[in-house]
C-alpha cells in the first residue's frame, strides 16, 4: 500500500463515520498561540475548540473531525541519522469535541487497523493509564478494551507514557490508550495514541476539568507506512526512497554504504524534506526562533553533503523531489515551487562559502575549539559545531561559548534602547516606520514580520522578513498608502497595557522578549481605537501626534539583508 493509498483510507474511513476532514494547519502556529514554536501535534489546530473557547460546529460544520497534520519535533535533531528519529512527521488523527468518548474511539481505530488496514490482531496489545498525579487508573478504558477484543493484552502504564499533553507548558490534556504493533523482529512500536482529553493543566502543574470530554488520535504516518509496506525502517519506505535515491544519484554512492554515509544520507533526506516544508509554510532562515531551526537543518544536510563527497550546490534537485511527492496532498508545495527553491537556494550558496573557511580556521584550532567566532564569524550553529568536534574527538566549551553570546546580545539590546530613547527629532520618522510595517502587511501579506530598525533624523531603515525581492509596482502600492495615511490625519495614540492584551489586539514588537517580562508596557497605535487601528506596535516612541506632521512619505531604495530578509531605507519629508 503506497503512501497516497494509506492517506486515502484513512480520511475515508472517518469521513464514512460521520467525520469532517479539516486540511493541516501550517507548521507555524497563529499568534494567538505561543505555547510552541512550530506545530508539533495534530490537536494543535483545534486547540480552542477542545477547551471549549470556539464552536467546532460553526467553524467546521461537525463536531467530528479528521486530519492528516504536519508537524516538525526539533527536540531530535541531533538524532536523526539513525533508522527511528526525524524532524518533519505527519500526525494521522481523528476527533471528538464534545460528542463521543472511550466506547466510540476504541472501536472506530481497532476497526480501521484491523479491517481496513489489514493488520494482525495477534501482532498488537495496548496500553491504559494506571493512575497517578491525583487521577485514578483508567479502569473505564480497561474495560472497554476487554469487551471490545476478548483477550487483548492490556497493560497498565504511569503518566510517562500514558497521559498526554498538553503540547506546551499549559493546555487541554488527559489520560491516553496506546495501540502497539510488534515488528518482524520482535520491536514493540507505539502505533496509535487515543487521548482522553478531560483535563486542563494550568501554568502551577494544576490539572482541571475540561468544560467537555473531548477525544484526541495521532497516528504517526511514517510508522503507519513503515509497518504496512513491510520495512526495517522508515527510510525504506516510500515517503523517502525518492528522496534518498536522488540525493545518491547525486553523491554518486550506490547501495552498499558505510554506516557514516548511510548516516549523512539520511541527514540530508530528511533536513531536505523538513526544509522544504517550514519553507512553503513562510518560515525563512535567521538566526532566532523557527528561522533558527531552518537555517540549523539547511546547514547540517550542506554539511553532510559535503561529507558525502558533494562539493558543489546540490539541494535544488532533491527539493524538487520532495515538492513532487508531496504537492498533490499539500498543493501550497507546487505553488510556491520557485519561492522554496529561492529561499534554500540563497542560505546553501550563502553558507557554503562559510564552510569552507570555516572548515579551515577550524582546523587551525585544534582541540581549543571556539564555537562562538564559528558562529559569529561563519554562521556555524553550535550543534553543528558541537557534531563537528565530536566526529574528532573534541569537546566545545558549551558555557563559554553562552557568555560570550550574552555578552553580545547585551549589546544589542543597549543599542537598541539608545535608538528608543533619542530625541524627538527622529519622531516624522519613527511614525513613519510604523506606518510602512503596516503597509508591509497589507501589500505583501500577513506573514512580513519586522527584524531591525534603525531611525535617524533624516531618514531610518526598516528590515522585515520576506523570501524575495519587491517589486516596482508593490514599492509603488507601499509609498502610496502609506501616503494615504498621512493625508487622512489620523490620530496616533499610546496607551499602558500589558503584554497579553497587546498580543490579543494583534500589536507587534520588534524586541519581543523585552516585553514579555515587564509589567507595563506602551503600545502606539494609529487611529482612534487599538483594536481596528491601520498600525500598532509596542515600543518607546517618540511619534507624532498626527499623522499630517508627517508630511509625506518616500521609499529611497528597497534591497537584500541577507537571506529570506529584505531592507527598506525609506523618509519622512516635512512640509
Amino acid at each position: 500500500m503506497t503512501h497516497k493509498e494509506i492517506r486515502k483510507k484513512f480520511l475515508d474511513y472517518f469521513s464514512s463515520h460521520d467525520h469532517t476532514v479539516v486540511p493541516s494547519s501550517s507548521l507555524v502556529p497563529p499568534p494567538t498561540d505561543e505555547s510552541v514554536l512550530l506545530t508539533t501535534a495534530g490537536m494543535q489546530q483545534f486547540k480552542p475548540h477542545l477547551m471549549g473557547e470556539s464552536n467546532a460546529l460553526e467553524d467546521f460544520g461537525n463536531v467530528r473531525l479528521a486530519s492528516i497534520q504536519k508537524c516538525f519535533r526539533t527536540s531530535d535533531v541531533e538524532e536523526v541519522g539513525d533508522e527511528t528519529h526525524h524532524t518533519f512527521f505527519e500526525m494521522l488523527g481523528n476527533f471528538s469535541v464534545g460528542d463521543y468518548f472511550k466506547d466510540v474511539a476504541i472501536p472506530l481505530a481497532w476497526n480501521f487497523l484491523t479491517k481496513e488496514a489489514g493488520l494482525d490482531p495477534s501482532r498488537m496489545f495496548v496500553t491504559i493509564f494506571s493512575g497517578e498525579k491525583g487521577i485514578s487508573k483508567d479502569s473505564e478504558a480497561k474495560k472497554i478494551w476487554e469487551q471490545e477484543v476478548p483477550g487483548i493484552e492490556v497493560r497498565e502504564q504511569g503518566s510517562e507514557d500514558n497521559f498526554w499533553g498538553p503540547p506546551g507548558k499549559t493546555g487541554p490534556c488527559g489520560p491516553s490508550s496506546e495501540i502497539h504493533y510488534v515488528l518482524d523482529d520482535g520491536r514493540e512500536v507505539e502505533l496509535w495514541n487515543l487521548v482522553f482529553m478531560e483535563y486542563y493543566k494550568d501554568e502551577e502543574g494544576n490539572f482541571t476539568k475540561l468544560k467537555q470530554q473531548n477525544i484526541d488520535t495521532g497516528m504517526g504516518m511514517e510508522r503507519l507506512t513503515l509497518i504496512l509496506q513491510g520495512k526495517d525502517n522508515v527510510f525504506e519506505t516510500d515517503l523517502f526512497t525518492p528522496l534518498l535515491d536522488e540525493i545518491k544519484k547525486i553523491a554518486e554512492v550506490g547501495e552498499e554504504l558505510d554506516e557514516s554515509s548511510l548516516r549523512s544520507l539520511r541527514i540530508i533526506a530528511d533536513h531536505v524534506r523538513g526544509g522544504v516544508f517550514l519553507t512553503g509554510d513562510g518560515v525563512t532562515p535567521l538566526n532566532v526562533g523557527r528561522g533558527y531551526v531552518l537555517r540549523r537543518i539547511l546547514r547540517r544536510a550542506i554539511l553532510h553533503g559535503r561529507l558525502l563527497g558533494i562539493n558543489g550546490y546540490f539541494l535544488l534537485e532533491p527539493v524538487r523531489k520532495v515538492i513532487e511527492v508531496y504537492k498533490e496532498f499539500y498543493p501550497k508545495l507546487g505553488e510556491r515551487e520557485k519561492e522554496i527553491q529561492q529561499v534554500i537556494e540563497d542560505e546553501e550558496q550563502k553558507f557554503s562559502r562559510a564552510l569552507t573557511r570555516g572548515l579551515r580556521e577550524m582546523e587551525k584550532m585544534g582541540k581549543d575549539i571556539d564555537a562562538f567566532m564559528l558562529y559569529d564569524t561563519y554562521g556555524f550553529p553550535l550543534e553543528l559545531t558541537q557534531e563537528l568536534a565530536k566526529s574528532r574527538g573534541f569537546e566545545v566549551d558549551v558555557e563559554e561559548f553562552e557568555v560570550k553570546l550574552e555578552e553580545q546580545r547585551k549589546k544589542a539590546r543597549a543599542a537598541a534602547k539608545q535608538r528608543e530613547g533619542e530625541k524627538e527629532e527622529i519622531a516624522p520618522q519613527h511614525t513613519s516606520a510604523h506606518l510602512l510595517n503596516a503597509a508591509l502587511k497589507v501589500v505583501l501579506g500577513p506573514h512580513v514580520r519586522q527584524s531591525g530598525q534603525h531611525l535617524e533624523a533624516d531618514r531610518f531603515r526598516h528590515d522585515f522578513t520576506f523570501d524575495r525581492k519587491v517589486t516596482p509596482q508593490e514599492l509603488k502600492k507601499v509609498e502610496n498608502l502609506v501616503n494615504e495615511k498621512i493625508k487622512e490625519d489620523l490620530p496616533v495614540k499610546k496607551i499602558a497595557t500589558t503584554y497579553e492584551k497587546a498580543k490579543e489586539l494583534g500589536a507587534e514588537a520588534l524586541f519581543k522578549e523585552t516585553y514579555v517580562k515587564a509589567k507595563d508596557i506602551t503600545l502606539y497605535h494609529v487611529g482612534d481605537v487599538p483594536g481596528s487601528s491601520f498600525s500598532k506596535e509596542l515600543c518607546g516612541g517618540p511619534h507624532v501626534t498626527h499623522t499630517a506632521e508627517i508630511g509625506k512619505f518616500e521609499i529611497i531604495k528597497e534591497e537584500s539583508a541577507g537571506s529570506g530578509v529584505r531592507r527598506i531605507y525609506g523618509r519622512a519629508l516635512s512640509k
